[in-house]
This record gives C-alpha cells, sequence and structure tokens, in this order.
C-alpha cells in the first residue's frame, strides 16, 4: 500500500451525499446509526431497487451497509477512515422487504489503523453476513460522533 496515490480527504465536511448514510443523496440508502455500548447499529428495509436477482438483495448493497457500520464505529470511536481492507461472508441470500439490522465494533485500534466486525442480522437474529475490515485512520476527532 505504499505505492497508493496521495489523496486529500476533507473529513470537516458534512456527510450529505454519502451513498450509504448521506440525507441528500437522492439513491442513496439514507441509514442513521447510533451508538450502543460499544456498538454501532441501523435498521434497513431493502426495497425492488436494491436487488440483484430478481427478489434478492444485491450483494454489494449488503457489503456497503457493512463496510459503513465499520466506518461507524471507527468514527464514534473518535477517528476518521478509509477502509484499506474488507472481508465479507455471505451466510444466506436476503429477500427484498426483509428488515435488516446491521451493527459493527472496533475490534483494535493502533496509531495508524483500526480494525472492526460488522454483522447483518434479520429482525429474528438470524445471521445474513459479517465481515471484518483494517481501516487507515485519516485523523482524529475532536468530539467523536456519528449521525445519530
Amino acid at each position: 500500500m505504499a505505492n497508493w496515490p496521495q489523496v486529500s480527504v476533507d473529513t470537516e465536511k458534512e456527510y450529505d451525499m454519502c451513498f450509504v448514510c448521506g440525507p441528500k443523496n437522492p439513491i442513496g440508502l439514507k441509514l442513521k446509526f447510533a451508538q450502543e455500548g460499544k456498538k454501532v447499529k441501523s435498521e434497513f428495509t431493502p426495497q425492488k431497487n436494491h436487488q440483484g436477482w430478481s427478489g434478492l438483495v444485491h450483494g454489494g448493497i449488503i457489503s456497503c451497509l457493512l463496510d459503513e457500520a465499520m466506518s461507524y464505529a471507527a468514527l464514534f470511536s473518535g477517528v476518521n477512515t478509509v477502509t484499506a481492507k474488507m472481508q465479507a461472508r455471505f451466510k444466506r441470500p436476503v429477500q427484498i422487504g426483509e428488515h435488516l439490522t446491521v451493527t459493527a465494533a472496533v475490534t483494535k485500534k493502533t496509531r495508524r489503523l483500526v480494525e472492526a466486525r460488522g454483522e447483518v442480522r434479520l429482525k429474528d437474529g438470524a445471521l445474513i453476513a459479517d465481515s471484518i475490515a483494517t481501516m487507515f485512520i485519516l485523523s482524529t476527532r475532536q468530539e467523536p460522533r456519528g449521525n445519530a
């Protein structure tokens, strides 16, 4: 990763157009994350425009939910990050209209990196997908916060 280009990231701007959490993104998912102890949590009910195969939620949407939750876990812990590596495991397909809960927590934090775990579950608690990620710390936050 030493050959990554140097990119300026403005972490002070609002998240209005973020695909997953941006409230002003017309095609976004508009999730809101809340902190519950050491975890973050959000809920989402996928619609027809989130499908891959007919009637099933696209795996990329599930991956977006996981990535965003893990990023929010880092954000609530006081750092701005970008995902460097993420691995997701899909346990079963999700049908359009099934209510989902996504959670994540930071599992390790060093000077430069954050590791986190995330899960997506059905209303009855059945595991849909889980993930682990390593994220680069861009900067620290004066006040840890999210969009809750």
